[in-house]
C-alpha cells in the first residue's frame, strides 16, 4: 500500500502480476481511473484497478493490500451508491466510471447470516434483514446460495406470521425472486390461498397488497403452456413434459381455485382498480389482464360471468377518466383488446339450451319476459319464438351467425326493460304479418353491426390504440342501437322487404355516432341514437351509398376481409420484430420524475437490439453513433423482456446536456412524442429512450408490445394503418378477380347437409 493521496485516503495499486514484476500497460496514474474502495470497517482508499482483471482477482489483492485476514472468497464488492454486485461483465464499466466501491460479504455468507436472523423474534433485525433480502435477492448469484440454503422456507414462514410492514418487504423478496425461472417449484396450494387472504383482508396495507397483487400474477402466468422450450404443432393439445422441479406448473387453474376459496378475492381485486394509489390500481388490472389473457376453457364461463357480474367493465370505464391515466394507458389498453378477445369467443360459442343450462335460462326469461303464449299454427307447427321475430322455431339455427353474444345481447335488451319489450312485441304481433319488426332478428343483426365496427372478427390482431369506453358498454350500446332500428322501423311504414333497408340505415348511424368515442360523452351518444330524425338519417345513408359499392357489406366479402385482415396483422408483427433483431439508435430520454428510474445513463445515445431468442434486449450506451457489429460482442449490458411490465409512451425528453452537444434537437420542456419508457412493476422504468424517427417508434413500440408474455395491444396509429391498408389492398386484389370475371357475390351461403359418413379425406390436391 503506497502513500496517501491528495485526499487523506491510502492508494493502492491492483494490477495483473507479469513475468518481470513490472505493473501492466494502462496501469500508470494517468491512463487507469482510480476508485474509492471502503472497507467494511469504514475505511476508504483509492484504488487503482487494472480492467484486464477478474473481480475474484481484485478482491483477493484488495485483502491482501488490506490486511484482511479472513478468506478473500468470503468478499465481494457493490457499487456503493446502487448497492449492485460487481461482475466480471461490468467491472469494467464500474472502473471506467470511477465508481466508489464497497468490500462486502460474499453472496454465500450474506445469505447464510439473512437466512438465520430470519428467524430472530426481533423485529427491528428482522425488518432490516428482509429489506437487504428484497434487494440482493435479484442477483442469481446470491439467489442460488439462497435457496441452497433453504432460504425460501424460511422467507414463506415469515409471510405466514408477519404482518405490516415486515410482511410487505418478504412479499416483495418473494416477488423479485419469481423474477428467476427457478427456485420457487416448492410453493404450493397452501401458499397460494395465504397470499389470496393477504389480498381480499380488508386490513392489507397498500404496500402490502401491491407484491400480493404481482405474485398471483406470476403464478398465474406460470402454467405449462407458458414453459420455455420447443414449439408444439398446433395439433398437439397436451402440455409439454416438464421436469419435476420446474417453475412452470402453476398456471390459472390452480390460481383461481384458490381465489374461488378465498371469499370476495376477485372482488376486492376489481374495487382496488379505484384505488387513488396508482401502483395499486396498476398491479390489479394487471392481475385481471394476466387472468383474462391465461384463463383455460374449463372454467372460462364460470370466470367471465363473475367478471361481469362484478362490473369490471365500469371499473376499467371509471379509470379512463381518472387522474392517474398516464400511467395506466397500456394496462387499460391491454383490458380492452382481452375483453375484444372474450366478446369474439362468446360470438363463436354456439346457442345449446339442450346442453348448456344457461342458455336454456336466458331464452326462458326471454320468453316470460314476453307475457306471450305458444301457439300451433295451421300445419300443426308450434309457434313460440317466431312471435319474437325469428324465421324459425330453431333457436341453434337462428343465433348460428351471433352466437351466445348475440343471446347475451338479446337478454339485456330485454331486462333493460322488460315492460317495453313486452308491449313492444303485443304491437308487433297486431299488426299484419308483412309489417312486422323481427325483433330478435334485428337484434342480432345490430349484434353483426356492432361486430364489424370493433373488429370482433380478428381480435388477436386488430387491437384499438385509443379508449374505446363504449365497447366496454357493449351491451348498452347494443339497446341504444335496438331503439334506433324500432324507431326506424316504425317512422319509415316499414314492411317484411325493408328489412335490410333499415339494418343499412342502422349500419350508417353505428358508423356516425360511435366515431370519436375517446372523446364523446355517452349522454351524446344517446341523443344521436335516440332523438335523429328518420329523414336526415335516411339522406346522410344516400350519399354514403353513392360513394361506397355495397358489396364490401356481403358476408362473403366480410368473411374474406377478416382473413385478410389476420394475415395483415401477422405480416406486420413479423416486421417489427425483424426491426428490433436488427436494432437501432435512440436518444436516451430524461423522465420527468427520475426516482423510480434504475440506472440514468450518462451517455446521450444507446444502442438496443433484441436477441434472437426474443428473451432480452441488449444495449450500449455511448457518446457518439458508431457502426454496431452485428450479433452482441458490442452490447454489454441487457433487460430482460419478462421484466418488462408495459410499455409507456410519450414520457421523456433529452437531458440538458445531450440538448448543449446536439442543437438540432428541439428543445421543448414537454415529453418527446418519439419517447417512451419500459416499466417495470416495482421499480419504475428500466429504460427511457427517444426515437429518432416516427417510424423507428412505431416499430419499437409495436414490437415489444407485441412480444409480451401477457399478449399486448398496438401503440401507434401506424402499425393499425398499415395493417388496414394492406388488408384492403389485398381486399381489392381480390374483389378485382372476381369482377373480371363478372362472377356475382350472393349475399350468404347457405350450408348442405353433413356427409352421411366418415368415409372421405381433404385432397392436398386443388
Amino acid at each position: 500500500m503506497s502513500s496517501s493521496s491528495a485526499s487523506g485516503a491510502p492508494r493502492t495499486t491492483l494490477a495483473a502480476p507479469t513475468t518481470n514484476g513490472s505493473l501492466p500497460k494502462g496501469s500508470s496514474s494517468g491512463l487507469v481511473p482510480t476508485n474509492n474502495v471502503t472497507t467494511k470497517d469504514g475505511v476508504t482508499v483509492r484504488a487503482r484497478i487494472d480492467p484486464t482483471l477478474t473481480v475474484e482477482d481484485v478482491v483477493r489483492q484488495l485483502c491482501v493490500n488490506l490486511k484482511v485476514t479472513d478468506p478473500a472468497t468470503h468478499f465481494a464488492l457493490r457499487d456503493r451508491d446502487t448497492d449492485e454486485l460487481v461482475a466480471n461483465d461490468n467491472l469494467r464499466k464500474k472502473i471506467k466510471n470511477k465508481v466508489h466501491l464497497r468490500l462486502v460479504n460474499a453472496s454465500h455468507i450474506e445469505a447464510a447470516e439473512i437466512i438465520q436472523k430470519l428467524t430472530y423474534p426481533d423485529e427491528k433485525t428482522l425488518r432490516l434483514s428482509l429489506f437487504s433480502l428484497h434487494k440482493f435477492i435479484k442477483e442469481e448469484k446470491f439467489a442460488q446460495e439462497f435457496l441452497n440454503r433453504d432460504g425460501l422456507q424460511a422467507l414463506v414462514h415469515v409471510i405466514y406470521t408477519e404482518h405490516g410492514n415486515t410482511l410487505a418487504y418478504a412479499l416483495t423478496a418473494v416477488q423479485n425472486l419469481m423474477d428467476l425461472e427457478y427456485g420457487w417449484s416448492t410453493l404450493n396450494d397452501e401458499f397460494i390461498f395465504k397470499i389470496v387472504e393477504i389480498l381480499a383482508s380488508p386490513n392489507s396495507l397498500i404496500n402490502v397488497c401491491r407484491p400480493a397483487t404481482a405474485i398471483l400474477k406470476k403464478l398465474v402466468e406460470a402454467g405449462p403452456v407458458n414453459a420455455p422450450g420447443p414449439l408444439l404443432a398446433s395439433s398437439s393439445r397436451s402440455p409439454p413434459q416438464l421436469p419435476p422441479d420446474s417453475v412452470y406448473k402453476f398456471g390459472f387453474e390452480r390460481v383461481f381455485e384458490q381465489m374461488q376459496r378465498g371469499k370476495g378475492a376477485l372482488e376486492t381485486v376489481i374495487n382496488r382498480l379505484g384505488s387513488a394509489d396508482t401502483a395499486m390500481a396498476l398491479n390489479s388490472l394487471m392481475l385481471i389482464n394476466s387472468l383474462l389473457s391465461h384463463v383455460n376453457d374449463t372454467r372460462w364461463d364460470e370466470f367471465i360471468s363473475e367478471l361481469e357480474q362484478l362490473n369490471v367493465r365500469k371499473a376499467v370505464i371509471r379509470l379512463m377518466t381518472s387522474h392517474v391515466i398516464d400511467d395506466l394507458t397500456s394496462s387499460i389498453l391491454d383490458f380492452q383488446a382481452n375483453m375484444i378477445r372474450v366478446t369474439y369467443r362468446k360470438k363463436t360459442t354456439l346457442v345449446e339450451p339442450e346442453a348448456e343450462p344457461t342458455h336454456a335460462s336466458l331464452l326462458q326469461y326471454i320468453w316470460d319476459s314476453s307475457k306471450l303464449h305458444e301457439e300451433v299454427d295451421p300445419d300443426g307447427q308450434g309457434v313460440k319464438w317466431r312471435k319474437l321475430g325469428f324465421s324459425s322455431e330453431n333457436v341453434i339455427e337462428q343465433f348460428q351467425e351471433a352466437g351466445l353474444l348475440g343471446l347475451d345481447c338479446l337478454f339485456h335488451f330485454v331486462r333493460n326493460d322488460s315492460e317495453f319489450f313486452s308491449k313492444v312485441v303485443l304491437e308487433q304481433l297486431s299488426r299484419p304479418e308483412e309489417r312486422r319488426c323481427p325483433i330478435a332478428r334485428a337484434s342480432n343483426e345490430v349484434v353483426e353491426l356492432l361486430s364489424e365496427h370493433w373488429a370482433i372478427f380478428a381480435p388477436a390482431y386488430s387491437t384499438p390504440t385509443t379508449f374505446q369506453p363504449f365497447f366496454l358498454n357493449f351491451y348498452k350500446v347494443h339497446t341504444l342501437a335496438m331503439h334506433f332500428f324500432l324507431r326506424m322501423w316504425s317512422e319509415s311504414g316499414s314492411a317484411s322487404d325493408d328489412f335490410s333497408r333499415i339494418v343499412a340505415l342502422t349500419r350508417s348511424q353505428v358508423k356516425v355516432a360511435l366515431q370519436r368515442e375517446n372523446t364523446k360523452p355517452w349522454h351524446t351518444l344517446e341523443q344521436e341514437f335516440l332523438e335523429c330524425e328518420y329523414r336526415a338519417v335516411r339522406d346522410r345513408q344516400m350519399q354514403e351509398l353513392e360513394a361506397e359499392d355495397d358489396v364490401l357489406n356481403k358476408v362473403p366479402v366480410r368473411n374474406l376481409k377478416e382473413k385478410l385482415m389476420r394475415e395483415s396483422a401477422e405480416f406486420v408483427r413479423q416486421q417489427r420484430i425483424h426491426c428490433l433483431l436488427q436494432g437501432a439508435w435512440f436518444i436516451n430520454g430524461v423522465a420527468p420524475a427520475q426516482a423510480g428510474t434504475l440506472k440514468r445513463p450518462n451517455a446521450p445515445w444507446r444502442f438496443m437490439r433484441l436477441d434472437n431468442g426474443h428473451k432480452y434486449l441488449h444495449y450500449v450506451d455511448s457518446s457518439t453513433k458508431f457502426e454496431v457489429r452485428s450479433g452482441l460482442e458490442d452490447l454489454p449490458d441487457r433487460i430482460e423482456i419478462a421484466a418488462i411490465s408495459q410499455i409507456v409512451t410519450g414520457t421523456c425528453l433529452p437531458s440538458s446536456s445531450t440538448l448543449h452537444n446536439h442543437v438540432d434537437l428541439p428543445t421543448s420542456q414537454t415529453p418527446s412524442p418519439l419517447s417512451f419508457s419500459l416499466l417495470t412493476v416495482t421499480e419504475g422504468s428500466l429504460a427511457d429512450q427517444i426515437a429518432t424517427d416516427q417510424s423507428t417508434w412505431a416499430d419499437w413500440t409495436d414490437g415489444l408490445n407485441m412480444l409480451r408474455r401477457d399478449s399486448g395491444h398496438v401503440t401507434s396509429d401506424e402499425t393499425a394503418g398499415y395493417i388496414k391498408a394492406l388488408t384492403e389492398i389485398g381486399l381489392k386484389i381480390k374483389l378485382l378477380d372476381l369482377t373480371g370475371e363478372k362472377v356475382d357475390i350472393p349475399s350468404g351461403l347457405v350450408a348442405g347437409p353433413p356427409p352421411s359418413n366418415t368415409d372421405f379425406f381433404f385432397s392436398d390436391l386443388l
